[in-house]
């Protein structure tokens, strides 16, 4: 058996913005998809989700990759099996996760040879074939692990602070947003593109900021990026509310992560004031995940 892993990801600045070529930051973090892999008669496909075949219904990323593999290899049968610490559906990396995962651990088994660069395009060219449409980002980012510059692909120093995260569980369509922010854009060119060129500034600022591990103008400017996305239309009252909760809680700054409607949102922290944090998120009605970066991207655990 191989089992391999894939971390799940947060946006420090520029989801949406990103969308119309603004750089974005994005953070691997410490939790993580495993998914093992061993030699069978016939494909199944277990997790939390039931047993399967190659099922584009229940497993469709995970079919799709075992699909790709077929195609190169003289792959028959296989037993995967998936366990994640990344709620799906959440604006955490969830699918790129599994699907790199995946990925890794059947090149691992047979012996195809991958570079992580070639892991991390068929993750994206997967989730394409999945979304219709879908940013090179999270696939990137869960392959490779680290503090990430879109679209230059240019690593940062890692964060060493906390890093909170707030679940509403409250889903979300990130094709209906990116569509609903499009249709502003295109109702208020002059007002909306100077907002999303402004979300992508704070990037470019964020990076000397992150390298400078100056983790309070960090959270100075995630509190504006996040007036900046409710002002285009993505946030709700319960992100609102978590990320005052935070904020007041002692966090350098918190933010929506990913495409918003719901989903999550993030906080980083001084050390000292992570517990504080998470339990202010907790009381205002967010699942809470307390994590850290990681620059392990994916990784094979067991051979």
């Amino acid at each position: 058996m191989i089992i391999c892993s894939a971390p799940g990801k947060v946006y420090l600045f520029g989801e949406h913005a990103v969308v119309y070529g603004e750089p974005a930051i994005c953070c691997a973090v410490d939790i993580r998809t495993r998914v093992s892999v061993a030699p069978a008669d016939s494909i199944t496909i277990s997790s939390s989700l039931g047993t399967t075949g190659i099922d584009f219904e229940t497993h469709p990323y995970v079919s799709a990759v075992v699909e790709r593999f077929q195609d190169i290899s003289s792959l028959e049968g296989v037993s995967i099996s998936i366990e994640s610490e990344i709620p799906v559906g959440s604006g955490l990396g969830s699918s790129a996760a599994v699907t790199i995962a995946t990925i890794k651990a059947l090149d691992a088994l047979l012996g195809t040879d991958l570079e992580l660069d070639d892991v991390a395009r068929t993750g994206h060219e997967v989730e394409q074939r999945i979304q219709g449409a879908a940013s090179q980002t999270d696939t990137y980012v869960c392959t490779m692990g680290g503090v990430v510059m879109i679209p230059q692909r240019k690593g940062l120093d890692l964060i060493d602070c906390g890093i909170v995260i707030g679940n509403t569980n409250i889903f979300s369509s990130t094709k209906e947003l990116v569509a609903n922010v499009a249709e502003l854009n295109e109702s208020f060119p002059d007002v909306i593109g100077p907002v999303l060129s402004s979300i992508g500034k704070m990037s470019v600022t964020g990076e000397e900021l992150v390298n400078a591990k100056d983790y309070v103008s960090v959270g100075k400017l995630m509190n504006i990026n996040q007036g900046l996305l409710d002002a285009i239309g993505v946030g709700c009252s319960e992100l609102s509310s978590f990320t005052y909760a935070a904020r007041n809680s002692g966090a350098y700054g918190a933010k929506i992560t990913g495409a918003g409607g719901g989903g999550c949102m993030v906080a980083i922290a001084p050390h000292e004031r992570v517990d504080g944090v998470a339990a202010a998120i907790a009381i205002a009605g967010g699942e809470v995940v307390v994590t850290k970066a990681t620059d392990i991207g994916v990784r094979v655990e067991s051979l």
